[in-house]
């Protein structure tokens, strides 16, 4: 972490967000996928566990390092990746068990961020309320895939890092064309113009995330919409049932006022009587 008189006054009343995939992907050993050498007898599974952006977009502007801190019968356990521009931060390995994966993000130098520690649970074998979820984690290949979409919020970041992460989006692996020589002649090399937003094109060094899924990319804007118009149907359904709840509730303190009033009236008929 850089030292925080090198790091500017923090932007005020700004917040930057960067999504990525924190996820796990697990094949069975079988004859498309046989066993390495020396793999321990009792292991069924080669998997990995990774972080990486959507789109497989570089997130290593923002985020420099990841440990993963895996189970501790794991033979060295807590892993350390340093990122590679464009490569996902990722761990494999091979095992029989499923468990808690710490997963610990390390910022860039520039973020005078503290690091975060986030969790995934490692899987090998699809889970879900149906077999309809179950299988929706399979791939045709036979992978079974754990992914969850994240968001990365840095609010009120240092100058020096807002510069960087406002530094401009450019098309995935976008460098300069030529660029060769120095001095007043040399153009500076500038990248494409946006895409058009209904494209679904996703760029690097931005917020963007596709317009549709598809094989590979679970996480869009369609995916989003549908998780909004689930969320909908189910206020609707709560609200329904509260309303339901609601009358029911008044009925029977209604049914309640009139019997106590029933009540009362037979007592004062009685004490007449009785007089």
């Amino acid at each position: 972490m850089a030292p925080p008189n090198q790091l500017g006054k923090r932007v005020k009343l700004t917040q930057v967000r960067r999504p990525f995939i924190i996820g796990s992907t697990a094949v069975p050993f079988s004859d498309a996928n046989p066993k390495p050498p020396g793999v321990a007898e009792n292991h069924t599974h080669s998997w990995q566990v990774f972080v990486k952006g959507v789109e497989d977009t570089d997130i290593t502007y923002w985020l420099r390092r990841v440990q993963f801190k895996l189970h501790e019968s794991v033979p060295n356990h807590v892993r350390m990746v340093d990122g590679e521009p464009g490569k996902p931060f990722l761990v494999t390995d091979t095992g029989w068990g499923e468990f808690d994966v710490n997963v610990k993000l390390y910022y860039v130098n520039e973020s005078g961020e503290k690091p975060q520690t986030t969790y995934h649970y490692l899987r090998l074998h699809p889970y879900g309320r149906t077999e309809e979820e179950k299988q929706a984690m399979i791939t045709e290949h036979g992978e079974v895939r754990s992914w969850a979409y994240e968001e990365q919020l840095f609010n009120e970041p240092f100058d020096a890092f807002y510069r960087i992460l406002t530094a401009g989006a450019v098309p995935k692996g976008w460098k300069p064309a030529g660029g060769k020589g120095k001095g007043k002649g040399r153009a500076a090399a500038q990248p494409p113009p946006l895409p058009d937003p209904e494209s679904g094109e996703v760029w690097d060094r931005t917020a963007m995330i596709p317009a549709s899924n598809r094989p590979g990319q679970p996480f869009s804007r369609e995916t989003e919409a549908a998780e909004v118009k689930k969320l909908k149907e189910a206020q609707a359904v709560a609200e329904e049932w509260t309303q339901k709840t609601l009358a029911e509730l008044k009925a029977k303190e209604e049914e309640l006022a009139r019997l106590k009033s029933e009540n009362g009236s037979a007592a004062t008929a009685t004490g007449k009587a009785a007089s």
